[in-house]
């Protein structure tokens, strides 16, 4: 990975990062499905009706939609709103991680290295080490909801590598676009009228959660996001997302004042490890792949 997509791929963390204080913030007076879709609504409208829609099969740009709208911020919302604490979901979304390598493996032959095994397990550990600290107590319900945000993540992930290289502001507009309809009509059924309701005279802290989420989060973070899973394996790329919990647990520690201790230390320092493992693994596999398409005449003395 160079160095600027490296930069890039720590700017989305943090920005990944920081949207559980807007998500807190935002729930605090609109409901989980609501509040989802008017993130996605805002950043599909009126961009769609100035952008094209990218060149990719339109089931495949909806399926991505879904997966990241419904499945990903619609449940993680939702355990939120119930009792997940904001850091801790940060952190227990990171399963999507082995998920993502694993569903890239089965679906696209991504087969990850060695290295890169070893160094996901390593920042895997980090994660755990936080997450063992802090779950004692976390309501059962909520916590599955954020196993299964997980698993829509991991599925948005390997659709992006199906659909391959497009525009992805286009990819983010449109596939917001295709998932506000089914947020808002979730919505209407399951959190009934008081959903609209509490749009009625909505504060400076709903409109700058939905500001923020449509905006920084959904289309610069994802987009590039989905720009480096174009661009490299998904072992390469995604354990950089296990610095979002770093970044989450800090920015809900110093702004809504939840707890924070010696644990983040430790497992920081693991996934740093394991990333830095990662990358390694990822960069040797691309001069072995380089060696590979020349032949074997590129390892054949020069003159």
């Amino acid at each position: 990975m160079t160095l600027r997509d490296g930069l890039a791929a720590i700017l989305v963390v943090t920005i990944l990062g920081l949207a559980f204080v807007a998500i807190k913030a935002g729930l605090e007076t609109v409901p989980p499905l609501m509040l989802c879709a008017l993130r996605f609504g805002f950043a599909a409208l009126p961009a769609a009706l100035v952008i094209r829609p990218p060149r990719a099969p339109m089931a495949l740009v909806a399926g991505f939609g879904l997966a990241l709208g419904v499945g990903q911020f619609g449940l993680l919302m939702t355990a939120i709103r119930f009792g997940m604490p904001a850091g801790l979901s940060s952190l227990l979304i990171q399963v999507q991680v082995p998920l993502t390598v694993a569903l890239a493996w089965a679906v696209q032959k991504e087969r990850p290295r060695g290295l890169q095994v070893v160094g996901g397990g390593i920042a895997l550990l980090g994660v755990a080490a936080v997450a063992l600290e802090r779950s004692a107590g976390a309501p059962p319900g909520p916590l599955l909801l954020v196993v299964g945000a997980a698993l829509s993540w991991a599925c948005a992930n390997v659709i992006v590598k199906r659909i391959g290289r497009v525009d992805m502001l286009a990819l983010m507009v449109w596939g917001s676009l295709a998932t506000t309809p089914p947020l808002l009509i979730l919505s209407l059924i399951i959190e009934g009228p008081g959903a609209l309701a509490a749009l009625a005279h909505p504060n400076w802290a709903a409109v700058g959660s939905v500001a923020f989420q449509a905006y920084p989060t959904t289309l610069l973070a994802f987009g590039l996001w989905n720009g480096l899973l174009t661009r490299y394996p998904a072992a390469a790329v995604t354990p950089f997302a296990l610095l979002v919990p770093v970044a989450g647990i800090l920015s809900t520690h110093l702004v809504l004042g939840e707890p924070l201790s010696a644990d983040i230390l430790v497992g920081g320092s693991l996934i740093l490890v394991g990333i830095a493992l990662s990358l390694r693994g990822g960069r040797s596999a691309v001069r072995s792949s380089g060696r590979d398409a020349l032949g074997p005449a590129a390892d054949a003395p020069q003159p």
